[in-house]
């Protein structure tokens, strides 16, 4: 069981990382720092997207309009974090015993 417990934990780490690279990648197509009609930028662009988005689109329905900023990514990555250091060595705890 805590093998598995490690398991969610290297995922949630990683699925960190995917959303700082969609969020890194979204602003730097904004700024046209990276061509977005490169066919390689928009298949990782959009594979980006398509792993975040389900998670993220719920979030920024929940949060008021700030203009042209969108802190889902900084929200969610929080979320992750809270479960990650919190949620997860409880249930170790659990697990272990007294």
């Amino acid at each position: 069981m805590i093998e598995l417990l490690g398991f969610i934990s290297y995922l949630i780490t990683l699925y960190i990382y995917i959303i700082i690279a969609a969020a890194l990648l979204s602003v730097l197509m904004a700024f046209n720092v990276v061509n977005p009609y490169n066919n390689v930028v928009r298949a990782i662009y959009n594979g980006l997207n398509a792993v975040t988005e389900p998670v993220l689109r719920p979030i920024r329905r929940l949060l008021p309009d700030t203009g042209g900023i969108d802190f889902s990514p900084l929200v969610l990555i929080l979320f992750l974090m809270f479960v990650q250091s919190v949620v997860l060595p409880n249930i170790a705890k659990l697990v272990i015993g007294p």
